[in-house]
């Protein structure tokens, strides 16, 4: 009887465990640019990204103020006009890799269909598009891009420099994900 309710606590710390691999440097980057005019573009290298390899469930978390621009004056503009960053000071990413199996994985990006849910001000989107995802050593690599219009999120672009700022953000996602121990 022991060893049936020790193999019963052992699948079920198993399951509880699942094999995660994570990154808290993760890079995102979005280019709201408009020919002619100052670019407008950001960088941030501090997304957390986790990955549950056994679902290909992966979650994603960005602090709105961690964006920085060449800019300053862009970059506060940004924070209290348009993101409100103080009321709302993070976005996140709740998704899923398609088909995801980490022994696929190698040097050679697959690209798997992404899809999951964007929150960005209090607002959700539902975003699908695709990533590539590979492995180098014991890193996985996950890059995607996609696109979001400001409105979709609550965003208003003030008519004077509504010509300025794309009609679309382009969001492109570099995460190296490690083994979480």
């Amino acid at each position: 009887m022991k060893k049936i309710l020790y193999m019963c606590l052992f699948f079920a710390v198993g399951t509880v465990t699942a094999q995660k691999y994570y990154t808290k440097t993760g890079q995102t980057d979005f280019k709201a640019s408009v020919a002619a005019f100052e670019p407008v573009e950001a960088k941030s290298n501090s997304t957390t990204a986790v990955l549950k390899v056994d679902s290909g469930d992966l979650a994603a978390l960005i602090f709105i103020k961690s964006f920085h621009f060449k800019v300053a004056l862009m970059e506060e503009h940004f924070n209290e006009n348009y993101m409100d960053s103080d009321k709302f000071p993070k976005a996140t990413f709740r998704g899923k890799l398609e088909g995801f199996n980490m022994s696929d994985l190698s040097s050679t990006a697959k690209e798997y269909n992404l899809t999951g849910t964007l929150t960005v001000r209090g607002e959700k989107k539902e975003i699908a598009t695709t990533a590539k995802v590979s492995k180098n050593g014991e890193k996985i690599i996950i890059e995607s891009f996609f696109s979001v219009k400001p409105q979709e999120f609550g965003i208003e672009i003030p008519s004077i420099v509504r010509e300025k700022i794309a009609k679309e953000i382009n969001i492109s996602l570099n995460y190296e994900l490690v083994e979480k121990k």
